[in-house]
């Protein structure tokens, strides 16, 4: 393969992680209406280091399984904040159905 025919699969490669983030996004959407139903908080350390634990696990390498912890910890930044922005959605829509 020249650098050409690489270069189409990193770009056929990025948008299978595009839409797999997606997908994983709408999943921590969805646990976040779980989570404000049920009290629960947003940052969940322990589910974290399950999280870092199962990727680790489950790395082929080549890339270092630190390096890979730290392109998690910024997914997981992501997600966290979905999960805070529904959180926040659902309270301005409690508010404004209280104030009629």
């Amino acid at each position: 393969m020249d650098i050409a025919d690489w270069r189409r699969q990193i770009d056929e490669l990025d948008r299978e992680i595009v839409r797999l983030i997606s997908k994983r996004a709408e999943a921590a959407k969805e646990i976040g209406k779980l989570k404000r139903t049920t009290e629960l908080p947003v940052y969940e350390p322990n589910r974290e280091r399950v999280v870092f634990d199962n990727v680790r696990s489950h790395n082929p390498g080549p890339l270092p399984d630190i390096e890979l912890v730290h392109i998690y910890e910024r997914i997981i930044d992501v997600m966290r904040a979905i999960q805070r922005n529904e959180l926040a959605s659902e309270a301005k829509s409690a508010e404004k159905r209280e104030e009629k």
